[in-house]
């Protein structure tokens, strides 16, 4: 597992980017929200630490700009553009590694083996359908539903109108509403027939 201590990101000093350990505290408390958003944007662990680790070094660069303000949506903000600026070097259509939400998920819980294998199946259905939802709509539903960020800090993180960050959420909703019933109704013909359905 990746070392997330301030240390790892402040070789140099453990107290953080500026001598202060209220610096180190802002970017350290958001580093699981950098890397979520990473994780969703980029779909390749490897490429999301890269992305965090480099985000993390750039707002340590820039922490002497920071005004104030909420931390969260700055250095989202920062892993945003990270993420971006890769995808551009990298070809958005280069991502062909699919996200596997059981790598990323923290949560261990014990249950039965069937209700397991059915929240794996639906955890698995709704990566793979929000996977497939266009990259504008993947990340307002991340930061939205994922990182509970406000309408306002989307709009700030994404530099559109919030009525954009609205709409894109409406048309995301709906758009992943669709693909899971897409893959649902696969599975029923599947399971009808006992065929492979053709997507």
């Amino acid at each position: 597992m990746t070392d997330h201590s301030p240390s790892t990101f402040f070789p140099d000093r453990a107290d953080g980017p500026r001598g202060g350990p209220d610096d180190a505290a802002l970017l350290v408390v958001h580093l699981e929200a950098a890397h979520n958003l990473a994780r969703w944007l980029m779909r390749n662990e490897t490429e999301a630490e890269d992305v965090v680790q480099e985000s993390y070094l750039r707002a340590i660069r820039r922490f002497a700009g920071f005004r104030g303000g909420d931390g969260r949506a700055w250095l989202l903000t920062i892993v945003r553009n990270g993420c971006y600026d890769r995808l551009r070097q990298k070809g958005a259509s280069a991502q062909t590694t699919d996200f596997d939400e059981s790598v990323h998920s923290g949560v261990r819980q014990t249950m039965n083996p069937e209700a397991a294998l059915l929240v794996a199946e639906r955890r698995e259905l709704v990566s793979k359908s929000l996977a497939e939802l266009p990259l504008e709509y993947r990340e307002v539903l991340v930061m939205r539903e994922m990182e509970e960020l406000s309408y306002r800090e989307i709009a700030d993180i994404v530099k559109i109108p919030m009525g954009t960050v609205m709409s894109r959420l409406s048309r995301a909703r709906q758009r992943l509403e669709h693909i899971l019933l897409g893959h649902q109704e696969r599975a029923e013909l599947v399971l009808a027939t006992g065929t492979s359905a053709v997507s």
